[in-house]
């Protein structure tokens, strides 16, 4: 794939850079929609499905884990056969997932097709932001990351809205099947839009590595998923064994491999690894503020599907505003300002929702959250993505994006699971200590208690079926389920500080950072 196409001082941009890129973002487009479409349908999943709390949280993770653990392998093979054919297989992947997921008759179909969907997105998705190096320079290449960075995380913001809509008049299953004409769109503009390459014979995938960073990151996650229960203890070990012995076997690999999947000497520079976690802490954000706020909403506040997808819109919205500003910003003030601007925001946004939200939550307070938690990932997203492109030589341009997707899905499925686990530990712990208090503990059977504990949607079937109690299951349920919500943005508040300490002291300044992206950027070799 050539950059051919116009040049300015502005740096290089192919032919039909508008539509080519309007292509990519739809590719992009249809992965971050499917990241938040379930969070809304979630409370009805459950009660449909009968699913507990972790099922539902792996519902809504399996999606990233699928993405996340497959991006970097996936990425190197764009890299060897082609970036263009990962897209079209991609997108052609995704139908199937889609229809699989949204005719599931179980959590374990469902649960297959979300992972199998997030692996559909690992070819397609990882080779957007590859293609946009390879055909982008300069402060072209910045805009377009800009945009493609701001879109992809207000379409995936806007999921929750579709979802709500259609929840309003159909099953949950609607919200699986609505992605598969902007598949079917992805797929033709990646077929006739997006120049055609044959890859580089040169890039030898590193398969063992690739088999390694999958077990390595699904491990990872489930593990987080599990921890929470305590009759999975020994499934947890187990997983996080298995996580740790893949996690030094992969680096042992990387370092002694000719072609490694993920050059750690690359991967050591400033500018790489300190984006790459400021990355996956921004974007994990976003999806785990999503992922517990869009249950809080319809459980606690009593919000329609649409009224609590439509909470999202001023956080898309921001996003897509801020996002031009931050691309500007990055050029002026450098990535480590620009990170350190969108940290401000979001710890406030999450500050506001820790405080704020209970029982008697406003429409604004709620508004607030999102829309500080927006502006910050619009200012936060492009330095994340921009440094970790300008980092390596566009030989390697599979890899920085491959990173770059990674840092969002790998972000997102680990602080779904954090916050998921959070929560519904939170949840079962309060509940159960107010069933201990209640004057009738008595007379609540273990087996009453476990389905109260289960889930909120649990909760809620219990109470259909003894409505004398229904007022006090729920009241208590609610109650649960404010103060697990509230240790999981307590505990996201802490993440995202302890991130903005390592961006400000491990980041270089604007003139260092400068200094540094010019000399990779005259780098033709693996190495410094």
């Amino acid at each position: 794939m050539v950059a051919t196409g116009s040049r300015t001082e502005d740096g290089v941009a192919p032919l039909r850079a508008p539509i080519v890129l309007a292509a990519l973002i739809l590719v992009a487009g249809v992965a971050n929609i499917n990241l938040a479409v379930a969070n809304v349908a979630l409370p009805d999943i459950g009660e449909a499905l009968d699913a507990s709390s972790t099922q539902l949280n792996l519902i809504a993770v399996g999606y990233s884990l699928g993405l996340a653990a497959s991006v970097l392998y996936f990425g190197a093979l764009g890299d060897r056969y082609g970036r263009k054919r990962m897209l079209v297989y991609g997108m052609t992947l995704s139908i199937p997932a889609s229809l699989v997921a949204g005719l599931a008759p179980n959590f374990e179909v469902l649960f297959a097709a979300r992972v199998v969907g997030g692996i559909s997105a690992g070819l397609a998705y990882p080779t957007t932001l590859a293609v946009i190096t390879a055909l982008w320079s300069g402060a072209k290449r910045t805009k377009a990351i800009a945009a493609w960075s701001a879109f992809g995380a207000a379409i995936s913001a806007s999921g929750p809205v579709l979802s709500g809509g259609l929840l309003e008049v159909f099953d949950w299953n609607s919200v699986f099947l609505v992605t598969l004409p902007l598949a079917v769109a992805a797929l033709i503009g990646a077929w006739f839009l997006v120049p055609a390459d044959d890859g580089d014979v040169a890039a030898t995938p590193d398969n063992i590595g690739g088999v390694l960073s999958i077990v390595l990151v699904g491990a990872t996650v489930l593990a987080l998923n599990f921890a929470p229960l305590g009759n999975m203890v020994t499934a947890v070990l187990v997983l996080t064994a298995v996580a740790l012995v893949a996690a030094v076997a992969f680096v042992i690999r990387q370092l002694r491999v000719r072609v490694p999947l993920f050059d750690l000497r690359i991967a050591r520079r400033r500018t790489f690894w300190v984006a790459a976690v400021g990355g996956i802490i921004v974007f994990g954000t976003l999806m785990g503020a999503m992922f517990i706020g869009q249950q809080f909403l319809q459980n606690v506040l009593g919000y329609s599907t649409l009224e609590a997808g439509a909470m999202i819109i001023p956080a898309a919205g921001a996003m897509v505003v801020v996002a031009p500003q931050s691309a500007k910003l990055v050029e002026s003030m450098g990535s480590r300002f620009t990170l350190l601007v969108g940290y401000v925001f979001i710890v406030a946004g999450l500050l506001v929702a820790f405080l704020t939200w209970d029982e008697g939550a406003s429409v604004w307070a709620v508004i607030g959250a999102y829309l500080l938690i927006g502006i910050g990932v619009g200012f936060a997203g492009t330095p994340a993505s921009h440094s970790l492109t300008g980092s390596v030589p566009v030989q390697r341009a599979g890899m920085a994006s491959s990173m770059s997707d990674l840092q969002r899905d790998l972000g997102g499925a680990i602080m779904q699971s954090l916050l998921g686990a959070i929560l519904t530990a939170g949840y079962a712990s309060a509940l159960s200590d107010s069933i201990a208090s209640s004057p009738e503990a008595g007379q609540i059977t273990e087996q009453t208690e476990s389905a109260l504990t289960k889930s909120f949607s649990s909760a809620e079937v219990l109470a259909s079926r003894y409505p004398q109690y229904a007022e006090q299951i729920m009241s208590a349920a609610r109650n649960a389920f404010v103060d697990g919500d509230s240790r999981a943005y307590g505990a996201a508040i802490i993440v995202v500080v302890l991130g903005a300490i390592i961006v400000a002291f491990g980041y270089p300044n604007h003139a260092k950072e400068r200094e540094a992206m010019a000399r990779y950027a005259s780098q033709q070799r693996l190495t410094d």
